[in-house]
């Protein structure tokens, strides 16, 4: 018979393990959900100071507003209002390079962009930062975690999240490489642009060790707590028919725009 091993969840007629605990006796009421979700991603449990990092991350991204993922999540509720995993999953569906997945682009960059040897001091961090920035902009590429379309004199979950790492030590290599880029890109850029908080997070959550291909799910981790306030905000407080019907009492019917393949038409 084939064996399929894992150290997370398994049962027996009397016990449930996760993770080589008890779950009854051992996890339930004593380790909370944050916590876990680090332990279950890693297996191994976190510091109190790893988990305050990384609920701060969860806190930061579980909620920005009437964004895409909201209001899909809403409107597919609308449709079919018996289906809260229907509603959820096509909010989740939408995190991507410019909602949520910032988290992962963010320190997916980060990383790559740092040497073996790393600077000592501010000046090194600037000098790698400006050489990096310079080098998206003649690629004519975008520094991930770079910019925010609301937030355009400063993202307040940034310099937060930065003092949190600080506090308990946990400001590493990506989080200092982060803060160097915030600090130099006018150089290149010609314009100051806030380092946004999806970024930071990304930044945060990499020198937490945590596994860079799931970036985004711990992005959509806080989100999906995110979209259920939405939905209980919407049973008691619906916006999402009056959305409809802006789009559907306001829309113009127009002649056809045949698609050109070779772009010539202007």
């Amino acid at each position: 018979m084939p064996e399929y091993r894992t150290a997370l969840g398994a049962s027996s007629l009397h016990k449930i393990t996760l993770l080589g605990q008890d779950l009854a006796e051992d996890v339930m009421g004593t380790v909370g959900f944050g916590e876990l979700s680090f332990w279950l991603a890693t297996q191994r449990r976190p510091s109190k100071g790893e988990t305050r990092v990384f609920e701060a991350v969860l806190a930061a991204l579980a909620d920005h507003g009437f964004t895409p993922t909201a209001i899909v999540t809403r409107l597919t509720h609308l449709s079919a209002p018996d289906s809260v995993q229907g509603a959820l999953a096509a909010g989740l569906l939408g995190g991507g390079s410019r909602f949520l997945g910032v988290t992962e682009d963010c320190g997916r960059f980060l990383h790559e962009q740092l040497p073996d040897e790393l600077p000592t001091d501010e000046a090194g961090w600037d000098e790698l930062a400006l050489g990096i920035v310079r080098a998206q902009r003649e690629a004519k590429r975008f520094v991930p975690g770079l910019g925010h379309h609301v937030h355009k004199n400063g993202d307040p979950r940034t310099p937060r999240l930065m003092q949190i790492a600080r506090e308990e030590g946990l400001f590493g290599p990506h989080l200092q490489l982060f803060a160097a880029i915030g600090r130099v890109h006018a150089q290149v850029l010609g314009k100051e642009l806030p380092l946004n908080g999806a970024g930071v997070c990304g930044a945060a959550l990499a020198d937490l060790g945590l596994p860079l291909e799931l970036l985004r799910g711990f992005a959509l981790l806080a989100r999906t707590a995110g979209l259920i306030g939405q939905l209980a905000e919407e049973l008691r407080h619906p916006v999402a028919n009056d959305i409809f019907l802006s789009v559907d009492l306001n829309n113009v019917p127009v002649p056809p725009d045949p698609y050109d393949p070779g772009g010539t038409r202007g």
